[in-house]
């Protein structure tokens, strides 16, 4: 066929696209005008998908189509169960399921999980699953059901702790980060670690809610806030210089009268990371409002160079 169509002058699809279809389908039948449509999208196109040989994956067909939320229930256990013998003969734990349910009409509906750290508990994997069922729409009933894992990662025998001694007391917090971020999304669950810098806002990244301790705190000293802001907000305050805290800001249109004050504590810019941190300084404070809240506010400069900021202020974090 793409023989034929180069002796006709045609070498490109868009000339072929371009040409009435009546004359192509006359001379080489219906085959080329379907094709055409299905490499555009205008035309569904079925197709069994490859799986590699290494994929860990169990399959149960039925006499019958199931449709009961019960019914797909028990299925998916059994299916978990199987799962995770295959898993266990070949040492390996599973990081993410995909749960493939197949309609008698020939659509598929599909749900995934996924674990934080290699996983072949069978009650831990069913009741993820169980969380996700609702979203299955078994239309007129599934005929098959196919339970895979298409990440799984080494797992070997673990060590378990024995009730006799109290000392060696674990808390494992995995199965609940599980249920978490399969409800949430992986992006909503996540764990806060320090970073080397004094910059507050580069003084922290997100990590993976098991990831292993660095080793590194914050600052014990000037303790931080749980949340910042950012970026940080522009506040008009009213302070004496040169070290003096605000005795009122306004912040969102609400004016707020400064209780107490801890600070100035200074925070250099980091030259090696951007140019135009040479010569910046802030000042930081610990502010307590009348009404008992607390926030933390930065002036930019240090009141004596104009290079190191303009005198203005701005609320960065909030406590709790």
């Amino acid at each position: 066929m793409a023989a034929g169509l180069a002796k006709l002058g045609m070498e490109t699809v868009g000339e072929l696209e371009r040409t009435p279809r009546a004359p192509l389908a006359l001379r080489f039948g219906p085959e080329l005008t379907r094709r055409l449509d299905q490499a555009h999208g205008r035309q569904d196109e079925t197709f069994e998908p490859l799986s590699s040989p290494e994929l860990v994956q169990v399959r149960r067909p039925f006499f019958e189509p199931i449709s009961a939320p019960e019914t797909i229930e028990r299925k998916t256990a059994d299916l978990v169960e199987r799962l995770c013998r295959e898993l266990e003969g070949r040492g390996l734990g599973a990081r993410k399921l995909d749960l493939i349910c197949e309609r008698v009409d020939g659509r598929l509906e599909a749900v995934r999980i996924g674990t934080s750290e290699p996983l072949r508990d069978s009650r831990r994997m069913t009741r993820l699953f169980r969380d996700r069922l609702g979203h299955i729409d078994p239309g007129f009933g599934i005929e098959a059901m196919t339970l895979a894992a298409p990440l799984a990662e080494r797992l070997g025998a673990i060590q378990t702790v024995s009730s006799l001694d109290s000392s060696a007391k674990v808390i494992d917090v995995s199965g609940l980060v599980d249920v978490l971020t399969n409800r949430l999304g992986s992006a909503k669950v996540y764990r806060l670690a320090p970073v080397d810098s004094d910059i507050p806002e580069r003084s922290v990244r997100r990590v993976a809610p098991t990831a292993p301790a660095t080793g590194r705190s914050w600052p014990a000293d000037w303790p931080r806030p749980p949340r910042l802001l950012s970026p940080p907000e522009r506040v008009d305050a009213t302070a004496m210089l040169p070290d003096q805290p605000p005795a009122a800001f306004t912040w969102r249109g609400q004016r707020r009268r400064v209780r107490a004050a801890d600070g100035p504590e200074r925070v250099f810019g980091e030259w090696w990371v951007r140019e135009a941190d040479t010569h910046a300084v802030r000042d930081y404070y610990s502010v307590e409002d009348d009404a008992g809240e607390r926030f933390w506010l930065f002036r930019r400069g240090d009141g004596e160079r104009a290079q190191t900021g303009d005198l203005s202020w701005f609320l960065h974090g909030l406590f709790a």
